[in-house]
């Protein structure tokens, strides 16, 4: 099987305010994270991250990335650098790129971090904008009807397959 998922932000104790996450600590959010990764991803399963998987975490990244279970592809965030630093990415990661085009179920996929307006595929994956409405850019990116926002908020917080995402998004779109 095949998931996307972005902005996990595992760590970072602010985005459950930000985002109005359901969790009352960084380390509920984390561990719920986690074990609805694990519930849905096999190990064979191959999993694309798009981008903020850790931000301002204190704790080890090596020990969390050996809990995610798949072949994990990352879409490098705005958050990601530093952490990144910390890990030997080839031993967790089958590729690290800033964005990539994929052929899946047939149809071209773009993926990246920060959505973009014009994106030559069939379906633009992104994430970054969480579940932020607000934003001045918002009527565009809804207006997008390909573009399919990856973010852990609008998808149950666990990586989902491409027709859960195009479900999630519908809603999301409301």
């Amino acid at each position: 099987m095949v998931f996307f998922t972005s902005d996990l932000h595992l760590g970072h104790g602010n985005i459950i305010k930000h985002c109005t996450r359901p969790f009352r600590n960084v380390d509920e959010m984390d561990a719920a994270l986690i074990a609805n990764w694990q519930a849905r991803v096999a190990d064979a399963d191959t999993v694309y991250i798009l981008g903020d998987l850790f931000f301002r975490s204190a704790y080890e990244h090596t020990a969390v990335l050996k809990q995610l279970t798949g072949v994990k592809h990352l879409i490098i965030g705005n958050h990601d650098k530093n952490w990144m630093k910390k890990v030997s990415l080839p031993d967790y990661f089958a590729s690290v790129t800033p964005a990539l085009k994929i052929t899946h179920e047939g149809k071209k996929l773009f993926l990246c971090h920060c959505p973009v307006l014009e994106f030559n595929a069939d379906y633009l994956i992104h994430g970054h904008v969480h579940n932020n409405r607000s934003d001045e850019n918002w009527p565009k990116f809804k207006a997008l009807e390909n573009a399919l926002n990856a973010g852990v908020e609008i998808n149950n917080y666990m990586p989902v397959t491409f027709d859960e995402l195009k479900a999630n998004n519908a809603l999301f779109r409301l």
